[in-house]
């Protein structure tokens, strides 16, 4: 399955009730550490059915965002039972994505 897309609509369903952990990606388009995270991001969330992935897009998103008190992107977060499990910031390799999870 691709990497859901999270808005301030769907974010109650598909992260906060979500009985899966969930790999939360905040993004934009104009960040090239971003651009370098998304195909690693989207390769995880084919690969693990047992995670949801969702990529946020701060400039669509800005209420997540600031929620999340995101202050540079990309941002990685891990939500477990409604709760910030894990959290970076900063390009990162796949070993190191999974090793969050």
């Amino acid at each position: 399955m691709s990497a859901l897309i999270i808005t301030k609509e769907n974010f109650q369903e598909e992260v906060m009730n979500s009985d899966k952990p969930v790999l939360l990606d905040f993004w934009a388009s104009w960040c090239g550490p971003c651009r370098m995270v998304v195909p690693i991001v989207e390769e995880i969330a084919e690969e693990r059915t047992d995670i949801k992935v969702g990529k946020v897009n701060v400039d669509e998103q800005p209420d997540l965002a600031s929620n999340f008190r995101i202050a540079s992107i990309p941002t990685l977060i891990v939500m477990k039972d409604g709760q910030i499990a894990a959290q970076s910031v900063g390009a990162k390799s796949k070993s190191q994505i999974l090793a969050m999870l």
